[in-house]
């Protein structure tokens, strides 16, 4: 075999698992079955990185993903740096060629529709901790503040007359939120409430059961159950809503740095990715509701 004295090698000499041996070996012979195909004979000294790279486009082509295709690189630059080693080879041919990047995974949301029917809906107790249920999930839901930021939040940086949240982001950064008339209204109720049944504390605005600020834990309890109630097992993390709210800005028109600003994202790349996100959107839409573009192909 071509590759006996290299399996020896990370076998014996460099102590590679069982699992990883037979793997490298199993991606070995599958390029150089590819190799005689395309030059007639496996001469490693001929292998160079175009024919290296056309091998992971016909590896893609056929359906493996990146990590898989990453692994069967790893393997092959391993050999090619043993067959440096052992001066059979002056230079490796993978010594430029880049790995395939892995596409960015777009950030699950939960739909307008959804978000309606669990706050519109009778989900939520009647008592004052139902209440405070409703405007924790409506306030991220509405605002796209983070966890921490939520937690942090205190009484006095409430502006019920502008309608504006003072928020405290990453780094000490503050920025201003706004919040409709619906989370107003909530805002009020909830505070005259909370007075009246919770002893005066920190001067948190939203608290636990016990009166106290409330936790990380806590809060991802909370928006993971009810979120539960209306959508799959990906989309319930506190960090989703926020999602929901850049999503929702942006499906109905409201500017990109409009958005940003909101969001308190440093960088403008950090938001565009839901822009990418609501043209996914737009075209499955579009894929389900017009007449022609559910015809199938050759219909």
């Amino acid at each position: 075999m071509i590759f006996e004295s290299f399996i020896k090698y990370i076998q014996y000499e460099r102590n590679y698992s069982t699992h990883t041996v037979s793997a490298y070996k199993r991606d070995l012979l599958q390029f150089a079955e590819y190799v005689v195909d395309q030059q007639g004979e496996y001469v490693a000294t001929l292998v160079d990185r175009d024919l290296i790279r056309n091998w992971m486009v016909v590896l893609a082509e056929g359906g493996d993903g990146v990590t898989t295709i990453k692994r069967k690189l790893s393997a092959l630059r391993s050999y090619f740096k043993y067959l440096k080693k052992q001066g059979d080879i002056e230079e490796s041919p993978l010594g430029l060629l880049l790995p395939p990047k892995a596409p960015k995974k777009l950030p699950a949301f939960v739909r307008s529709t959804e978000m309606d029917k669990l706050i519109d809906g009778e989900w939520f107790s009647d008592d004052f901790y139902g209440m405070r249920d409703r405007l924790l999930i409506t306030l991220l839901y509405t605002t796209g503040i983070r966890r921490a930021e939520v937690i942090a939040l205190d009484e006095k940086d409430l502006d019920f007359y502008k309608s504006m949240i003072k928020v405290s982001g990453k780094g000490g950064k503050q920025r201003y939120v706004p919040f409709a008339h619906e989370l107003h209204e909530m805002l009020g109720l909830y505070l005259k409430q909370k007075n009246e049944l919770i002893a005066q504390g920190d001067g948190a605005l939203i608290v636990k059961d016990d009166g106290l600020r409330m936790t990380m834990g806590f809060v991802y309890k909370k928006v993971n159950y009810y979120l539960s109630l209306v959508v799959s097992p990906e989309k319930r993390s506190p960090h989703v809503l926020r999602h929901s709210f850049a999503t929702s800005m942006l499906s109905s028109g409201a500017d990109l740095l409009a958005v940003k600003e909101l969001l308190g994202h440093s960088s403008l790349s950090s938001t565009e990715v839901y822009t990418h996100l609501t043209s996914r959107e737009i075209m499955d839409n579009y894929k389900q509701a017009h007449p022609r573009a559910k015809k199938e192909k050759g219909g």
